[in-house]
């Protein structure tokens, strides 16, 4: 079973530590990096999704700068699940 390390800061503290991490495709039934792909794919489809929200209420309230902001980042969104999406069309 592969392990690896993950460091993570504690936000409070500051503290580095660090976590041993074991392959979870024993529970999933999916490689963690499969996994991941997929899930980075979802977050960008539900994160630009969700800016389309975002959007609306800066053009209600006339925030035509803050909704640009949005809109730039909903393009984001929707760049990073494509090169998702091709990257799962090309892995699974």
């Amino acid at each position: 079973m592969e392990q690896y390390a993950v460091l993570r800061t504690n936000s409070r503290q500051g503290a580095l530590m660090t976590v041993r991490h074991e392959e979870t495709g024993q529970i999933t039934g999916t490689p963690d990096k499969e996994y991941n792909l997929i899930w980075f794919t979802e977050t960008c489809l539900k994160n630009a999704l969700r800016l389309e929200t975002y959007i609306a209420d800066a053009d209600r309230s006339g925030d035509s700068e803050l909704a640009d902001l949005f809109r730039r980042a909903q393009a984001e969104s929707r760049k990073g699940a494509e090169q998702g999406k091709e990257f799962l069309r090309r892995r699974l």
